[in-house]
């Protein structure tokens, strides 16, 4: 098979495309012939070495992947071989033309999904789902706050949002950011980049605030929305996309008795594959309903991998990108 392999990590890391020997599944994994894997920002982290993981070097970065099971373990059930499957690792090893990953971990995709779309989906939808139901405990007719609104975990948000009955306002960083956000279904926007994101939190919801923000930016972004909480209002960390770590005002968080409360959807899933499992397949069915639709995706083949890698971490991306893989 072959993989992207991180050789050594930092701001230029060492990556190459190499053939490595393939991995049979153990009793209680599968084998996945890879046709397409989501970049996502924890991957550009990860190679840097700033990622809470830290895999052993050398290492194939890579969270989310698409494909066909073409092996299964001794002890797996519920899935065959000759599956469409979608796939999320902790760890790393998506970046490859084949995939060994625990079976709790994969979820038979609809034929209506294509692959590309399919390794743009668990990890936008499933943190976006997993920030407001779980963690968020979002209700139908209020507002929701989504900052970074035209990333692969905001546009989520914004569609997951509405599905569950808030109104939703995106904030980003452009017009054309923000005219994304508008087709993806947000009621309001706002752009930070020019306007005092406080005060147009404030004017949009005649003084109330937001009841639930979700951040995906930090740095200047998180502080604009740390003044703009609703009364028992949750501040929903996702990432620091901006570069700095904000820090909270405590003193904010009391006088409007709401909350600050941290989402690692990889983590979790971690901890609760199988409940995570349910709740992308839950998610699944949305989409084949028609309620779910994720933009196009930026695609890459994974010869350039490094290039998609390096397109991220600049920020000019607009949605997600997909390495294709071509078995």
């Amino acid at each position: 098979m072959r993989a992207l392999l991180c050789r050594a990590v930092g701001e230029s890391p060492t990556l190459s495309v190499e053939e490595v020997a393939a991995r049979p599944p153990q009793a209680h994994e599968v084998r996945i012939a890879v046709k397409a894997a989501g970049v996502n920002y924890p991957d550009v982290l990860m190679v840097a070495g700033r990622y809470q993981v830290k895999p052993e070097l050398p290492f194939t970065p890579g969270l989310e992947a698409a494909g066909d099971i073409i092996e299964i373990g001794r002890d797996v059930s519920g899935l065959a071989v000759g599956q469409r499957v979608l796939a999320v690792t902790r760890r790393g090893g998506s970046f490859a033309t084949e995939l060994a990953v625990d079976a709790d971990r994969v979820v038979p995709i609809p034929d209506s999904m294509d692959y590309v779309t399919a390794a743009c989906f668990p990890l936008v939808y499933g943190t976006a789902h997993f920030a407001l139901t779980h963690r968020g405990a979002l209700r139908k007719g209020e507002t929701l706050v989504v900052t970074g609104a035209a990333g692969g975990v905001g546009m989520a948000a914004v569609q997951v949002g509405k599905l569950l009955g808030a109104r939703v306002i995106a904030a980003a960083s452009s017009a054309t950011r923000l005219a994304i956000a508008r087709q993806g279904g947000a009621d309001e926007t706002t752009d930070y980049s020019r306007e005092d994101l406080n005060a147009r939190i404030q004017a949009l919801t005649g003084g109330a605030g937001a009841d639930v923000v979700l951040d995906t930016v930090g740095g200047d972004v998180f502080d604009g929305c740390v003044r703009a909480m609703n009364w028992e209002g949750r501040l929903l960390v996702v990432g620091f996309a901006s570069g700095r770590i904000p820090q909270v005002p405590a003193n904010l968080i009391l006088v409007k008795n709401y909350s600050v409360i941290g989402v690692v959807f990889g983590a979790q899933t971690e901890r609760d594959p199988r409940g995570s499992k349910r709740r992308l397949a839950g998610l699944l069915d949305r989409y084949a309903e028609g309620l779910l639709k994720p933009p196009p995706a930026q695609t890459f083949p994974l010869a350039r991998a490094t290039e998609a890698l390096q397109h991220l971490a600049s920020h000019s991306a607009t949605g997600k990108l997909v390495l294709v893989v071509d078995q």
